[in-house]
């Protein structure tokens, strides 16, 4: 059984464990770890309830007017195939209908999953030019590679 709550500065290291596995393998954009403790607040994670152990995160990052992303999406490999990763988007996108967003979108390299969510994929080119701020940072830009979806909710 597993909890799934906000995530605290005690949650940095083994979420950084979590996403690094992935990015290591090159299926996931690396976090360090001074951006992942500006960013804690927008995290959510799956605890093991014996143990406490971190096996599952997500955020959420409000981009612009009614826009946010699902980001940094990561399940323990033995965990996977368990619901954690759909239920982490589920309580994410709850929290963002609750400021108002409107469209969500991500950008990822495990479209199955989001499709699976109710995402469909986009050209990249179609999301605002305001989410592209961060790519500078990353190590693939400028040939990012990643798989752009969206979701948006109907009113």
């Amino acid at each position: 059984m597993f909890k799934y709550r906000q995530a605290t500065f005690a949650d940095v290291e083994e979420i950084y464990n979590l996403i690094a596995g992935y990015a290591n393998q090159g299926i996931m954009l690396p976090k360090p770890h001074n951006i992942l403790y500006e960013i804690i607040r927008e995290f959510i994670v799956a605890e093991e309830i014996d143990g406490g152990k971190i096996v599952g995160a997500g955020a959420l990052h409000l981009t612009w007017n009614e826009l946010a992303e699902v980001r940094s999406m990561a399940v323990s490999r033995d965990h996977t195939r368990k619901g954690i990763g759909g239920e982490i988007v589920k309580r994410l996108l709850d929290e963002g209908l609750r400021v108002g967003v409107k469209k969500f979108f991500t950008l990822t390299y495990s479209p199955q999953f989001f499709q699976s969510l109710g995402f469909v994929t986009v050209p990249r080119e179609s999301l605002p030019h305001k989410i592209w701020k961060e790519c500078i940072d990353c190590p693939k830009f400028p040939n990012c590679d990643e798989i752009a979806m969206i979701l948006e909710v109907k009113s």
